[in-house]
Parts: structure tokens; C-alpha cells; sequence
């Protein structure tokens, strides 16, 4: 044996979970700080999640599991995981591959493309990303277990989201929802990161009574290489390694909707064929001959300003008038503390149920220092400090994370983020002056970010946010890049 094996949980014990983490991922990955960080995440989720750091301990978890998914690096340490995928192919094997690489120059894309790739992923990147592509991978398995549209029944209106619903600030853009829903007009959902676009969009989608089904991809977090065919499809012999022909997301999404995540992050050239599709209802898939027509609602989200990026010609201006035919905003936290409390409540019933796990009382102190933050990760932030709470059996006050990393109380039972605690600051003092959350926030940052020397993508694993997000804090405060 030439690697490590590791196993988080017996394969029985994962199927003791609920039916929605069933799902077999294997990681092949020789940076095993990499590869556990993905372990940890993807493990939260789905039933069974191994990690080998090289092929040959690879191929005989292989023999031992069926696996649904395979996350590989190009370049391992005995041989190229593209010749190991492409040997599998050979085989037979039919299991859907996510790529990793540290470089990714064209030829290699077009190798990935060709072995079946369904995602690649250029290293480092943020562990969302990869889950948003994991995610893509197991809703296409999902969409193929479906009958044919034609087979299936009409689709159920259903209420939009409970976390949408229960927002008293958030009543007047359901009211939007429920009124544009039925329409085929395209729709503009704007907002921070985690203030809950993709749960608009699927309301959107519940509520339009269309019979497909909700589509999602993560625009940045495709490979430009890869983002055409993996909308549009490609024809076989399309390019080096096309074996068969591979139907698209718009195709999968016929009848239904799609909803183009993070569109700002879509390169000029896709923009333009995405206009098209969009003016003429019809996809040509790539390397082929003929146009299929397509019956799709989009929506399209994006965190950052179109008009902005319109002016700086990093997005196409005909592009962004096609889509800004409705557009809903969704307001950060910040903008509506009178929701916590539903939103506490609502979280600590809904994920209680989830983690089997006892409810926690939420005191008046907890909702007075979760009103006084300011939610830089919005309601994303709050779900995953109720998660903490109710995981620790401890207060949401005391699980309260600064930007994914640091808590504000000091805690006596161990980080699930492996923060060092010589770096957590002193809650009580910064600089000599009574701290805010604010400043503990920003002096956890940049003492974790020196440590680093400086590196924001190592900094950003450490801290257990996205690299974007930490950008955005360095640029917030005035920082030089680093």
C-alpha cells in the first residue's frame, strides 16, 4: 500500500442518517490538509466520505464501495488522475469525476472535458465552491432518475420557503414572488452572499407551477473551459475524448427552471452565447450541427453591482438589460435584526430535527448580542451559529462566529473550526479600549493573516471563510493588498 486510508465513519452508521445525506464520495488527494478539510465539510452532508492519497489506496476503496462520486487531483505523486479516470472509462465505469488542479492550462481542461469531467476546480479554492459543485453533481444524478417530462405529473404549487415567510421585512418581497411567479419573465436576484437568493429563486420556482424541475449552477464555479458544454451540452467527438454526446442543464431543465447563480463570475464570451439562448430559446450543443429548442425560466443572482460591472466592460450591457426585466434585492441582516428572533426559533426547531438532537432556550442576553452583531455572512451566518449552538449544547451568544471564524466567548469545548487559540483575541480589550465585535473581528483577521505571511488564500482556510469574503474585509478596512 502506497497511502493512507481514512475512514470517518463505518458505512453502517452512515446509513443510520436521513435519506437526504444518503451518497458515496471518494477523495483522492495527496495534500491531506486539502483533502480533510473536504472530508469534514462533505461529510456534514452526505453518508459516506473517504479519503485516500493516492490511486492505489484509491482503487482498493474502489473494490470495497460502490462510490457516486469521485473528487480527484490531476497531479498525484505515481501517476496523472486524468490516466487513472480515463482508464476507468476504459473500464466501463461510468462515475461521475470532479478535477483539482494547481495549474490549469487548456490542454488539461479539454482532458478533464474529455474523461467525462462534471466539474474543475483550480487550486486553492474556497470549500463552497466545491460543495456547489458536489451539489450540481448529485441533483444531475437526481434530475436522470426522473421520467420524462411528458411522464410526469404537474408540479404542486408550493409555499416559498419558510425562511423567506417568516421575515416580516421579507413579506412584501414574498407578496413580488408570488405575483411575477407565474410569469416567464427573468428575474434578477440581488444581494450580499447568504442572504438568501437561492431560497427566493426556488420560491420563485415553487410557486410558477411550471412542471421541470429547479436546475442550479454556480457560474464561478465552473471552469470557462467546461461552463459551455455544461450548459449547452456537446455532441460526441466534439472534442478530444467526447465519447458520447452529454445533454446540457438547459436540457435538464426544460419545463422547469434554471437559475444561473453568481452570473457576474460568467465569462464575456458565454455572456454572449447565453444572450442568444436567451433571445432565441433554443441551445445548440457544442460541436453540434442543430438547434434544440428549449422551454426554461431563468433566474440569475449575482452579490456584486451589474451596473457596475457594465461600466468597467467586465459584463455585457445588452446582457444585463435582457435579464434586469424584474429585479428583487435581498437585504443583509443588518437591514432587519426585528427577523433574528423568527429566524432563531425557526432554525433551532427545523435543525433539531435534522441532527436528532434536543432544542436549546434562547435567552434574552443570546438575542440581545445576536441583534448587536453584524452578520457579515447574513442568514447563512445565523443557520450555521444555531448549527454550532445545538452541536456544543451551548448559547448561540457563546457559538456566535466572526465571519465563519472566531467565536466571541471563549469556549470551553473544542472548535469545530481548529482555530489556534493563541490567535483568539481578547474579547474584553482591544488596543486598550473596550472591544466591539467589530474590532475582535478585524484583529482576528489580520493576526491570522500575518501568520499566514501574508498568504490571503491560506489565511482564508485558516479562518474558515472565502477567499472573496476576505478580500472584501481587507478592502472594507483600507487594507494594501497583501
Amino acid at each position: 500500500m502506497t497511502g493512507n486510508l481514512k475512514r470517518p465513519s463505518p458505512l453502517g452508521d452512515a446509513l443510520q442518517r436521513s435519506p437526504s445525506t444518503l451518497g458515496s464520495i471518494l477523495i483522492v488527494e495527496h495534500d491531506r490538509s486539502l483533502s480533510g478539510a473536504l472530508q469534514v465539510a462533505l461529510a456534514k452532508r452526505f453518508a459516506l466520505v473517504e479519503v485516500a492519497d493516492g490511486i492505489e489506496p484509491a482503487e482498493q476503496l474502489r473494490q470495497r464501495c460502490r462510490f457516486d462520486l469521485l473528487i480527484t487531483a490531476v497531479h498525484l505523486p505515481e501517476d496523472s488522475g486524468l490516466t487513472w479516470i480515463e482508464s476507468l472509462r476504459d473500464q466501463g465505469v461510468t462515475t461521475e469525476v470532479i478535477f483539482m488542479a494547481g495549474q490549469a492550462d487548456v490542454d488539461t481542461v479539454i482532458a478533464a472535458v474529455g474523461a467525462g469531467a462534471a466539474g474543475f476546480l483550480q487550486k486553492p479554492f474556497a470549500i463552497e465552491a466545491m460543495e456547489g459543485v458536489v451539489d450540481r453533481c448529485f441533483e444531475r444524478a437526481r434530475l436522470l432518475r426522473q421520467p420524462p417530462l411528458r411522464a410526469r405529473l404537474p408540479a404542486q404549487r408550493m409555499p416559498a420557503d419558510p425562511v423567506l415567510a417568516r421575515c416580516e421585512m421579507l413579506k412584501g418581497i414574498c407578496d413580488v414572488i408570488k405575483r411575477v411567479a407565474p410569469t416567464p419573465a427573468t428575474v434578477l436576484v440581488e444581494g450580499e452572499s447568504g442572504t438568501g437568493k437561492e431560497l427566493a429563486a426556488r420560491s420563485l420556482h415553487a410557486y410558477s407551477g411550471r412542471s421541470g424541475s429547479f436546475v442550479p449552477i454556480n457560474c464561478g464555479a465552473m471552469a470557462p473551459e467546461l461552463l459551455e458544454s455544461e450548459l449547452f451540452g456537446h455532441a460526441k467527438g466534439a472534442f478530444t475524448g467526447a465519447h458520447q454526446a452529454r445533454e446540457g442543464l438547459f436540457t435538464y431543465a426544460h419545463g422547469g427552471t434554471l437559475f444561473l447563480d453568481e452570473i457576474a463570475e460568467m465569462p464575456l464570451a458565454m455572456q454572449g452565447k447565453l444572450l442568444r439562448v436567451l433571445e432565441d430559446h433554443k441551445v445548440r450543443p457544442v460541436g453540434g450541427n442543430r438547434e434544440v429548442a428549449v422551454d426554461v425560466r431563468i433566474i440569475a443572482a449575482t452579490n456584486r453591482d451589474l451596473n457596475h460591472e457594465v461600466q468597467a466592460g467586465t459584463f455585457r450591457e445588452d446582457l444585463f438589460y435582457r435579464i434586469n426585466v424584474l429585479t428583487i434585492r435581498m437585504p443583509g441582516l443588518r437591514e432587519r435584526v426585528a427577523d433574528i428572533p423568527g429566524l432563531v426559533d425557526y432554525f433551532i426547531q427545523h435543525l433539531a430535527e435534522e441532527l436528532s438532537v434536543p432544542p436549546i432556550t434562547i435567552t434574552e442576553e443570546d438575542l440581545r448580542a445576536l441583534q448587536a452583531y453584524d452578520w457579515p455572512g447574513n442568514v447563512r451566518e445565523l443557520r450555521n451559529v444555531i448549527e454550532r449552538a445545538l452541536l456544543l449544547e451551548q448559547s448561540p451568544a457563546d457559538c456566535l462566529q466572526l465571519s465563519g471564524g472566531d467565536a466571541v466567548h471563549a469556549a470551553e469545548a473544542p472548535s469545530p473550526m481548529g482555530l489556534n487559540p493563541g490567535l483568539r483575541p481578547d474579547p474584553a480589550n482591544v488596543g486598550g479600549a473596550p472591544a466591539t465585535l467589530a474590532a475582535i473581528e478585524k484583529q482576528h483577521i489580520l493576526a491570522v493573516l500575518e501568520q499566514c505571511s501574508g498568504n490571503k488564500s491560506g489565511a482564508a482556510r485558516e479562518l474558515g471563510i472565502s477567499r472573496k469574503t476576505l478580500d472584501r474585509k481587507l478592502h472594507q478596512w483600507g487594507q494594501a493588498p497583501v
